[in-house]
């Protein structure tokens, strides 16, 4: 059978043998898009299950009970995002991560009813269940601090979880970002792009933020080379477009994992911090403050790494906002929303480094 990439390749059969029932069980289905991925598609599919006056009819096979939605991932119906996402093996991180981390990683992430890759393509599905009534902040608006605070105690909760743990290296699709050929690809594609995105912004973003780029770009093999420092795992992207924000209890949702990796912390909190106030002022007041309770979080997992060594860690890793805005504007689908979306991250960002004078660590 070929690989279901799409929810019109989906059947009755296939989504009620989920859940260990029969396929005349489930009366029909329907979809509905869902969220602004920029390299997959996600889709709300509605369950309708036959009703049944057995104890047992409508629960599935692990006795909990039948859901009546669930969403679905799937690769990005644009052949350029899908492309890029095969040649990155973003599907196939995504979709092993929740295969081998799911239930492990310490933070709060969707139950995945499928985890489906498919190497000869690259292609990748997942099936989970639905969070609403959970909602999305756009990325454009940026959050409170109170709800970034929410964000830091997951991300706190997914470093402390596999804090230097040796055996994060074992698993082959978290160190793509870390392989010499990979490092190779990204150190000559932020150069190479980056000319053609400054041209882009013009007018857009401040020139000191520009002329930082600028100045990033000419040290970047020199930024990207390996450093010594803890190692964890990863979210990658931790932005406000990758989270859901539930009132049930408080704790964040964190989504997208394509980019997951075993890597150093604090790129994920400089991103995740820089990305999610809109004002550089109120960031620039309020992170050094932040940083402090995201590593006291991590209580004594972290060992001889003190709150010194994490804040220059993170000044270093203010970059990677810019960096991840720059080189994903040019390898993902052109839109509107998405030419906006990566301005404010680079500007966010851009600001971040001005502001910590993370050239000078380099």
């Amino acid at each position: 059978m070929s690989f279901r990439d799409h929810p019109a390749r989906f059947d009755k059969r296939f989504l009620a043998g989920l859940f260990g029932r029969p396929a005349t069980d489930l009366q029909d289905f329907a979809f509905t898009p869902v969220g602004t991925g920029q390299v997959g598609d996600s889709y709300r599919l509605s369950l309708d299950w036959a009703a049944s006056e057995s104890e047992n009819k409508n629960e599935s096979k692990n006795g909990a009970p039948l859901p009546v939605s669930l969403v679905a991932k799937c690769p990005a119906a644009d052949t350029v995002s899908r492309d890029t996402a095969r040649n990155m093996h973003l599907y196939e991180i995504e979709t092993q991560f929740y295969a081998h981390f799911g239930d492990s990683c310490g933070a709060r992430v969707p139950h995945v009813f499928l985890s489906d890759y498919d190497a000869a393509s690259g292609d990748g599905l997942l099936l989970f269940e639905d969070m609403a009534p959970a909602v999305q902040i756009a990325q454009m608006d940026g959050c409170s601090v109170p709800q970034l605070e929410a964000v830091l105690d997951e991300a706190a909760r997914l470093h402390k979880s596999h804090w230097n743990d040796a055996r994060l290296v074992e698993h082959m699709f978290l160190t793509y970002g870390h392989q010499e050929e990979r490092r190779a690809f990204i150190g000559g594609l932020m150069p190479a792009v980056y000319p053609e995105w400054r041209a882009r912004y013009e007018g857009r973003l401040d020139r000191d933020i520009l002329d930082m780029g600028a100045a990033l770009v000419a040290r970047f093999a020199d930024y990207i080379a390996p450093r010594d420092g803890p190692m964890v795992l990863t979210h990658g992207d931790m932005r406000l477009d990758n989270m859901l924000f539930s009132d049930a209890d408080g704790r964040t949702i964190l989504l997208d994992w394509q980019t997951a990796a075993a890597g150093p912390p604090m790129g994920d909190i400089a991103y995740c911090i820089s990305t999610s106030l809109a004002q550089a002022d109120a960031r620039a007041a309020m992170e050094k403050q932040l940083v402090a309770a995201y590593h006291a979080k991590l209580g004594d997992s972290v060992g001889a790494y003190d709150f010194d060594a994490a804040w220059a860690d993170y000044r270093r890793a203010s970059f990677a906002g810019f960096i991840m805005a720059v080189i994903s504007a040019m390898i993902v689908e052109r839109t509107e929303r998405g030419d906006e979306m990566f301005a404010v991250m680079a500007e966010r960002s851009g600001w971040q480094a001005l502001h910590l004078d993370a050239l000078a660590l380099i």
